[in-house]
């Protein structure tokens, strides 16, 4: 299956983004996430797998009013688990 751009119709590829959203009370950043990248323009797309994974960082964040959570992904894989 080949995968395209839906902004700019470039092809994407495998590759890492910084994840990051904002509590209000604090932010969540995750490096080094597997993405598809736009090969034209630079949009990430992350895979509903890795969103899976990512919500629990987030929710964990979230129940334990963490006001910074940084994390490279590998390590967030193992504390999620």
């Amino acid at each position: 299956m080949k995968h395209v751009c839906p902004f700019c119709k470039g092809k994407l590829e495998q590759g890492t983004t910084t994840f990051t959203v904002d509590l209000e009370f604090g932010v969540v950043v995750v490096r080094e996430t597997p993405a598809l990248i736009c090969s034209l323009c630079g949009a990430d797309w992350i895979t509903d797998d890795v969103a899976a994974e990512l919500e629990k960082v987030v929710e964990r964040a979230r129940k334990n009013h963490l006001m910074i959570e940084v994390s490279h992904w590998q390590h967030t894989l193992a504390t999620v688990a």
